[in-house]
């Protein structure tokens, strides 16, 4: 059986959570960078990795590593590989490239090459004089670091953040593989009560709702390594059927999402039902400030408002200087806050037990993390 070298890419700050959704899946890691992270697998995995990577950006099939410093030598190293493996007579390729500190720094002349090479690669495989290109697409991205080039086809097509469920959507979204990881990083289960009292279109709670159940994040979409005949519709149908079974129908869920708009808890409910996950979320309008806090050990992950998200010119702070007043009460409760706004600190008589640095797309944000303490065994409802 074929063995392949994959890639999960990642945004910075979240390589360890990814690198641990690979090894609870079974994979074997061989290496972790600076936003991804390589893992051996068959093509079967190649399938299980796409519908449940619930934190990584994408999955990549590595082909080939080598040092390019030329455009002959790109070209040459490029069409020496075997394509044919990978893509049929008629496969759709296309080429994206990117190039830091190398030599060979023009893109669209990198992407060029390496798509004459692979077209002069995949005609002699063939014995044809020109390639269709009219079946199953597959993308092929040329990256360059110190003259390294690495040659990749992406297994998953549209990023894997996009699960499907989001249909309505509220400004400056929180990314689906984002919230993941926040969730991961903290010390909620699904037998802890969830709160997130800025909950926007609900991509908080409706990812702890997914984790919870063990719903395969990309349970209902597609991919492109899902048209591919390397591959196959039983490799496929198998890792789905596999995925439908280890649905949890039966543990109890408790999750509470609130916001201030009334949009964005009419937005969050359709989101939460397209999931099917409506049935483990409480929804509520209502400023955090009114929230019901009286149950302990409870806890709290959100992603209060940070400029982007609010008016231009909007002041911040009073709003923050009640979370810090708020949150700060809430002795008995693990507490994981994530915002980009610089007045924010720590909670009042609280220091935080990890900071991290995330992105949120391009936006640089501080994950804030207080550990509370572990509520007491017999307490079965917390």
């Amino acid at each position: 059986m074929d063995q392949f070298e994959l890639i999960a890419t990642t945004t910075f700050g979240i390589e360890a959570v990814v690198k641990r959704e690979l090894v609870n899946l079974g994979f074997t890691v061989t290496r972790t960078e600076n936003g991804k992270v390589t893992f051996l697998s068959d093509k079967s995995g190649i399938a299980k990795a796409n519908l449940w990577l619930r934190s990584a950006d994408r999955v990549l099939l590595k082909i080939a590593e080598f040092k390019a410093i030329t455009f002959d030598e790109l070209f040459d190293q490029t069409t020496q590989l075997d394509w044919g493996k990978y893509i049929e007579i008629d496969g759709k390729f296309t080429v994206n490239g990117k190039s830091v500190k190398s030599t060979l720094f023009s893109i669209s002349d990198c992407q060029s090459i390496v798509k004459k090479a692979i077209a002069e690669n995949l005609k002699r495989k063939y014995s044809v004089a020109w390639l269709a290109e009219t079946g199953a697409d597959y993308t092929v991205l040329i990256s360059i670091l110190n003259d390294i080039a690495t040659l990749t086809i992406d297994t998953s097509g549209v990023a894997l953040h996009k699960r499907g469920y989001r249909i309505k959507t509220v400004k400056a979204p929180l990314k689906e593989t984002l919230a993941a990881a926040m969730i991961m990083l903290s010390y909620w289960d699904k037998s802890r009560v969830l709160y997130d009292v800025f909950c926007g279109s609900g991509t908080i709670p409706i990812e702890a709702a997914l984790i919870g159940k063990n719903i395969a994040p990309g349970l209902h979409r597609d991919f492109s390594s899902k048209h591919w005949p390397i591959i196959g519709e039983d490799v496929w149908k198998a890792e789905i059927d596999k995925a439908i079974q280890a649905i949890d129908h039966q543990s109890k869920i408790t999750i509470f999402a609130s916001d201030i708009d009334s949009d964005s808890i009419e937005a969050a409910k359709t989101n939460a039902d397209v999931a099917q996950v409506n049935d483990c979320i409480t929804f509520q309008q209502s400023n955090f400030l009114d929230v019901d806090y009286r149950r302990d050990y409870g806890i709290l992950i959100c992603n209060p408002p940070y400029g982007e998200r609010l008016s231009i010119g909007e002041d911040l702070l009073p709003l923050y200087l009640s979370i810090e007043a708020k949150f700060s009460k809430l002795n008995t409760w693990s507490i994981y806050i994530l915002t980009a706004f610089e007045g924010f600190s720590n909670l009042k008589a609280r220091k935080p037990d990890r900071v991290r640095k995330l992105y949120n797309g391009n936006i640089e944000t501080t994950y804030f993390q207080y550990y509370g303490p572990k509520p007491p065994l017999q307490k079965d409802n917390i």
